[in-house]
C-alpha cells in the first residue's frame, strides 16, 4: 500500500511540479522527462528538487553523485535499506525455490504461528492469510466483512488512507476531491487531539460512528466494517489518547460489524510500546490488516482473522493469490520479523522515539511555528501554523520546511488534512545520533526558514 501524502484537494503535499524541470540538472530533467513520456501522469516524484537514489544501507540513502542522506521517513524498509539478514534470506530462497501456496510447506506455517502469537484475543487464535499488498489486505478484509455481516456499509475517518484498489481507493478520502468514495461510506471526523480536548474525546468519537450507523441501517445497508489505522496517520498522526477506540468499537461489533485494525503504518513496532498499534488502545479487532514494512521492501502483506470471521466465506469463497504468502515472500517477512525481534527494535522504536519527541517540543519552546508536538514510537508529527490562538494551519512552512531539510540530506515528508504535519517515520534501527542530527538541522531550517 503506497501513502499518497496528499491534501484533501488530491495534491501531494511533498510533491515535485514538472513544470519546473527546466530548473534541474541535464542529467535530471532527461530521468524526469523519461518518466512523464513512460510511465505518464498518474506518478508523483518527492521534493521540489527530486532526489535519484542509488543505493541505500540501514538509515543511510546515496543519490547518483555519490551524497549521503538520513532516511527519517522510511518505514517500507523498517530494519533498514539492506539489511544482510533479510537480503541474505531472500537470496537463499530464491536460489532454491519461489513457489505458490498450493504445495505443503514449513516456512508459512512457522511465520504464520509466530504472527499469531504477536496478536491477542480472538485473532491471535484465529487464522494468518497472505497477499502482496496492503491494499489488497484490505480488499480482502473487506470482502471478508461484507460476506460475514451480509452488509455494505463502511465506516472511515475523514481522510483515511487505506490503499489503491478500486474497492479501497472507495474508502480512502485522503485520495482527494477527485476520488470517489463509495456509496455507503460513511466518514467520521478526525480525531484532532490538538484541537478537541483529550478528556471526553472517546466518547464524542463513539457518538459519531453510532450517528453513522444509524445513518447506515437507515438506507437499509447496515454496518459491515469499522476500518482505522490506530495512529490516525493520513488524518494527521494523533497517538493520544489510548481510551479513544474502546466506545466505537463497541458500538459497530455490537450493530453486528467488524472491527479492521489497519496496521500498515502503525504495526510491527512501530509505536514503540506494543507490538501493533490497536494494543495501545486495548481493543480486539475481528482482523487485522498489514503490509509495507512486513517484508522490509519485498512485497508482502497480509491479515489476522477470527475463526468466526472468516468460516462462512472460506468455506463457500476460498481464497488463492498466486503471489501472496510464496516462498520467497515469507522468506522476507519472517527474516523481517526475527530482526525486530532480535535486535530489540521494540525497544529501540520506544527509547529512540522518547527522545526524538522530547527533543522536538524542546524546539517548540523556540520555533513559534510549532504548534504541536505528537505521536509515539518512532512516528512523530509536527504541526506547523500561524498562530498559537487560532491554530491555523501553515501549509507553505511545511512544504518549505521538508524541502529545507531535504537541501541539507534529511529526508521527511508531511500528512495530515491541510498539509501541514511534518512526518517524521524513519526505520526503526534510526539511533539517537540520527535523532540529534535530525533535531539540530531542523531547528537550523525553522530558523532560516519561518516568518
Amino acid at each position: 500500500m503506497t501513502t499518497p501524502e496528499t491534501k484533501s484537494r488530491g495534491k501531494m503535499n511533498n510533491a515535485f511540479d514538472p513544470n519546473t524541470a527546466e530548473g534541474l540538472s541535464p542529467a535530471s530533467r532527461e530521468l524526469v522527462e523519461r518518466r512523464e513520456k513512460l510511465l505518464g501522469p498518474a506518478y508523483r516524484l518527492f521534493y521540489q528538487q527530486p532526489l535519484h537514489i542509488v543505493r541505500g544501507e540501514g538509515c543511510r540513502l546515496w543519490d547518483d553523485e555519490g551524497n549521503e542522506y538520513l532516511d527519517a521517513y522510511n518505514n517500507v524498509v523498517s530494519v533498514g535499506h539492506a539489511h544482510p539478514r533479510v537480503v541474505e534470506a531472500v537470496h537463499r530462497q530464491m536460489q532454491t525455490l519461489c513457489t505458490h501456496t498450493r504445495y505443503l510447506q514449513d516456512g508459512i506455517l512457522d511465520y504464520a504461528e509466530d504472527l499469531l502469537a504477536t496478536l491477542e484475543g480472538p485473532v491471535g487464535d484465529g487464522h494468518a492469510m497472505f497477499t502482496c499488498t496492503g491494499s489488497e489486505a484490505n480488499d480482502l478484509a473487506l470482502r471478508i466483512a461484507k460476506y460475514r455481516t451480509g452488509n455494505e456499509g463502511v465506516i472511515v475517518t475523514s481522510e483515511a488512507y487505506h490503499g489503491n484498489s478500486d474497492q479501497i481507493a472507495g474508502i480512502s478520502p485522503a485520495l482527494g476531491e477527485n476520488a470517489s468514495l463509495g456509496t455507503w461510506v460513511r466518514r467520521v471526523p478526525t480525531p484532532d487531539s490538538y484541537r478537541i480536548p483529550q478528556e471526553g474525546m472517546a466518547e464524542w468519537f463513539a457518538a459519531h460512528v453510532r450517528e453513522q450507523i444509524r445513518e447506515l441501517e437507515r438506507h437499509g445497508v447496515g454496518v459491515a466494517a469499522f476500518i482505522v489505522d490506530s495512529l490516525f496517520s493520513s488524518d494527521g498522526l494523533y497517538a493520544q489518547p489510548t481510551d479513544l477506540l474502546g466506545p466505537a468499537v463497541k458500538a459497530v461489533q455490537e450493530a453486528g460489524g467488524l472491527f479492521i485494525a489497519d496496521e500498515v503504518q502503525c504495526g510491527f513496532a512501530r509505536s514503540g510500546e506494543r507490538m501493533w498499534g490497536h494494543q495501545r488502545h486495548d481493543v480486539h479487532p475481528d482482523i487485522v490488516t498489514m503490509g509495507k514494512p512486513m517484508g522490509n521492501g519485498y512485497p508482502v502483506a497480509g491479515l489476522a482473522v477470527t475463526h468466526d470471521a472468516v468460516a462462512e466465506f472460506g468455506h463457500d469463497m476460498r481464497y488463492f493469490n498466486t503471489f501472496g504468502g510464496n516462498t520467497v515472500a515469507i522468506a522476507a517477512a519472517q527474516a523481517t520479523f526475527d530482526v525486530i525481534r532480535d535486535e530489540n527494535l521494540l525497544a529501540n522504536s520506544h527509547r529512540v522515539g522518547e527522545t526524538l519527541r522530547a527533543g522536538l517540543a524542546d524546539l517548540a519552546t523556540r520555533h513559534p511555528a510549532i504548534g504541536d508536538v505528537r505521536g509515539a514510537g518512532l512516528y512523530a508529527g509536527v504541526e506547523l501554523v500561524t498562530d498559537h490562538t487560532t491554530k491555523s494551519p501553515d501549509q507553505p512552512l511545511t512544504t518549505a520546511v521538508v524541502n529545507g531539510l531535504r537541501e541539507r540530506r534529511i529526508l521527511i515528508s508531511a500528512t495530515g488534512t491541510h498539509g501541514n504535519v511534518l512526518k517524521i517515520r524513519p526505520p526503526l534501527v534510526f539511533t539517537e545520533n540520527d535523532a540529534d542530527r535530525l533535531l539540530a538541522t531542523l531547528d537550523e531550517v525553522l530558523t532560516h526558514t519561518a516568518r
